[in-house]
């Protein structure tokens, strides 16, 4: 399965802010005059908990890295998602979340970014499944058990969410932190 979400563009974002935020994900900010995670303010009725499960080689959360994500899409049980997930790409143009099985990718989220005329244009893909016959039974279960359509549809209702929320988080949070804007 795949599913890719072309979002409206981001207004007043750019692309180093959006590296700046996956690099600074498990931060903490000032949210409505309380200390909170920087995962938390970017989705707080969906996202639960992120940890940094193992740095990058060069440190913190890059190429290389492990991310543990916990949410529940729709504030729903039966969406709940505990994963934790290589970092394979976070550069200037996105991020790449892989999961493996025996060398093979099985699951693979990729968000993907570029400046435009309007601030930055994002688009997210979603794909679920390997590409190897051998891994039929796998690709079944991911799609029956793991990650059913209607988690995917909650999915896709969760991302456009979150991605709308960083034109409103990002440009006092990055102006705080001192970041590049360009």
């Amino acid at each position: 399965m795949r599913v890719t979400i072309d979002h409206q563009p981001l207004t007043g974002v750019t692309p180093e802010m959006l590296l700046w935020w996956f690099r600074h994900i498990g931060d903490h900010m000032t949210y409505a005059g309380h200390d909170i995670s920087s995962y938390l303010a970017w989705h707080p009725l969906d996202h639960i908990h992120w940890e940094l499960d193992r740095a990058a080689p060069g440190g913190g959360a890059g190429e290389g890295a492990r991310f543990r994500i916990v949410e529940a899409f729709d504030r729903r049980p039966e969406f709940y998602v505990d994963t934790t997930e290589t970092v394979e790409k976070l550069d200037v143009t996105g991020i790449r979340l892989v999961r493996r099985l025996a060398g093979t990718p099985v699951f693979q989220l990729e968000h993907t970014w570029s400046a435009c005329a309007q601030g930055t244009h994002y688009v997210s893909v979603l794909d679920l499944g390997a590409r190897s016959s051998f891994l039929t039974p796998v690709n079944r279960y991911l799609s029956t058990r793991a990650f059913p359509e209607r988690m995917a549809r909650a999915w896709v209702v969760h991302n456009v969410e979150e991605v709308g929320v960083l034109e409103h988080l990002l440009p006092t949070l990055v102006d705080d932190h001192g970041a590049r804007r360009r």
